[in-house]
């Protein structure tokens, strides 16, 4: 009972100060429990993972949609229960503004779109749940933030490998160092891809290749288990269909070394599958996860034996963290700065490819 006091006075001056600002207040606040969602884009992603687990959540409802197909809102209204004031288009989309009923818009669309709806989501008082990676560029990322900063709404990103008990576990490990300092980290993720008129290989839609859209998970690997920003990087692209990956990258391979030393070797490809993996090596035995990167079925192995937790909906699990976020006015771990951080170094592999040479990575702002 005391504990429910404290929140509810925690909760009360929260409430005022946002009033003093002059924003609205949402049901989240209002309720103390649940954090109310609404979808921009209703694709693969939210149709078959998104939607399915925000089902699951604790903290987390799904009350609304941004859609540009018509025949979907009807579909998707009967299958969740959506009302028909909260659903919206790509042009109606700035309305949100007034509608109290909705505290955060998932942005499920084309990387090359990010920007624009974050900013606008921003702008319309809600806070933002961005998948990765986050923008096309870090100029657009750091838009992104701005906007959010200065309309006082929380930014996330995407990044559900960051709340899956494997990976944590990994990162634990790198951190206790049980198996004595880190000394290399490979990773690497790809997968075939299909369809040759997919958005996914058009630059202005998707940014880049398979670097953007699967690389960046083992450039999450190096950062997440090591904690490290990198300061240089050394890549190389190589292409087996120029037709097809005429406007984005193929397969490239990069290295990473970080502050402490530790030496990153990477890949990625839509050219081939099979890889999905990380492994960490240090001076008293190594650690890693084969399949890594996947929704479901991750496991690994360390020098002590397997790897292995019950496995969990991590969308669930991200969706709820950052609903926990905003029911505790707290920042996220996975804020609009850490998709900043990693489309930096993405810009510098990109860099040493076109450069052909060994390019240092600088600190900046995030």
């Amino acid at each position: 009972m005391n504990q429910d006091r404290r929140s509810f006075v925690r909760t009360t001056a929260a409430l005022s100060t946002l009033a003093g600002l002059g924003f609205h207040t949402s049901n989240a606040a209002d309720n103390q429990s649940t954090v109310n969602f609404a979808l921009v884009g209703l694709g693969s992603l939210s149709t078959n993972q998104i939607a399915p687990a925000l089902q699951k959540t604790k903290h987390a409802k799904l009350v609304g949609i941004v859609t540009g197909t018509p025949a979907k809102e009807k579909i998707w209204a009967d299958k969740y229960g959506i009302e028909k004031q909260n659903i919206y288009n790509y042009d109606n989309f700035d309305q949100l503004v007034d509608n109290e009923a909705i505290d955060v818009v998932y942005i499920v669309l084309p990387n090359g779109m990010h920007k624009e709806f974050t900013i606008r989501g921003a702008k319309a008082g809600k806070h933002v749940l961005c998948e990765k990676p986050m923008a096309n560029s870090a100029a657009d990322c750091q838009a992104m933030i701005d906007a959010c900063r200065e309309n006082q709404r929380k930014l996330a990103v995407g990044y559900r490998c960051q709340f899956e008990p494997h990976h944590l576990h990994c990162r634990e490990l790198a951190n206790s160092q049980k198996y004595g300092p880190l000394k290399a980290i490979e990773a690497g993720f790809g997968f075939k891809i299909g369809d040759p008129n997919q958005w996914r290989l058009k630059a202005d839609l998707a940014g880049g290749g398979a670097l953007m859209d699967v690389g960046i998970y083992a450039l999450q690997a190096c950062r997440f288990l090591t904690g490290e920003e990198p300061v240089a990087v050394t890549a190389q692209e190589t292409k087996t269909d120029a037709k097809k990956f005429a406007e984005v990258d193929e397969t490239i391979t990069w290295t990473m070394t970080m502050p402490s030393g530790v030496n990153c070797y990477c890949s990625t490809s839509y050219a081939f599958g099979g890889i999905n993996r990380f492994n960490a090596y240090g001076d008293r035995g190594s650690f890693g996860l084969d399949p890594a990167f996947s929704y479901g079925g991750i496991t690994g192995t360390s020098k002590d034996g397997p790897i292995k937790f019950p496995e969990i909906d991590q969308f669930a699990a991200e969706i709820d963290a950052f609903a926990q976020c905003i029911l505790q006015d707290r920042q996220s771990t996975v804020a609009g700065e850490e998709g900043l951080r990693d489309l930096r170094v993405i810009e510098a592999i990109y860099a040493s490819i076109e450069n052909g040479k060994r390019i240092a990575i600088e600190s900046g702002k995030g």
